[in-house]
């Protein structure tokens, strides 16, 4: 199987992670971010070892059966991020996130968004029942090109994309920013 890292991190969206509140102002704790890698991880081993199950347990395949697993579990989250002597400005796309789905967090050199939605479907036509339940969730971690404020930063998501405005200056401490929708 493939090893784990500790490091900065691509998007990761995933079928089954724990639940996100609405965004709050609150500092953000190490082990929080440690805690969301440690779970996607879990979830990739878990239908990684699915995938090995339903080819009839054929050993020799493992790397496989791991790539397979992320790549049906982790999309990337594609991000603009620009400098400017004011300020540092962040572009995400999170289409069909809400913003009460989103969490943002913002330490002094980096910014980590997560987010989750889930959406249920049932259609009965006849004696047939269909139904389908599908989570999506986002972690992407970056670090920025400058220390900010996150005391005044502000974001604003609209037509599924989120742009942050995160002002350079002497960071106050590490915070949550609201997200408000349009």
């Amino acid at each position: 199987m493939a090893s784990r890292t500790t490091g900065t991190q691509p998007a990761m969206e995933s079928t089954a992670t724990k639940a996100l509140g609405r965004v709050t102002t609150k500092a953000l704790a190490a082990g929080d971010v440690f805690e969301q890698f440690d779970h996607v991880y879990e979830s990739i081993a878990r239908r990684a070892f699915e995938i090995f199950s339903s080819n009839g347990h054929s050993f020799g395949h493992d790397v496989e059966d791991w790539f397979k697993a992320e790549s049906e579990l982790l999309h990337p989250v594609h991000m603009k991020v620009a400098e400017s002597d004011e300020a540092v400005s962040v572009t995400a796309e999170v289409p069909g996130f809400e913003a009460k789905d989103l969490e943002i967090k913002l330490e002094p050199t980096r910014l980590t968004i997560s987010g989750k939605r889930e959406t249920n479907e049932e259609q009965k036509k006849g004696k047939i029942t269909y139904q389908e339940h599908c989570a999506n969730e986002i972690l992407r971690i970056v670090d920025l090109p400058a220390e900010v404020d996150a005391s005044k930063a502000q974001a604003k998501l609209k037509n599924g994309m989120l742009e942050m405005q995160l002002p350079k200056g002497k960071p106050a401490k590490t915070t949550r920013i609201e997200v408000k929708g349009s």
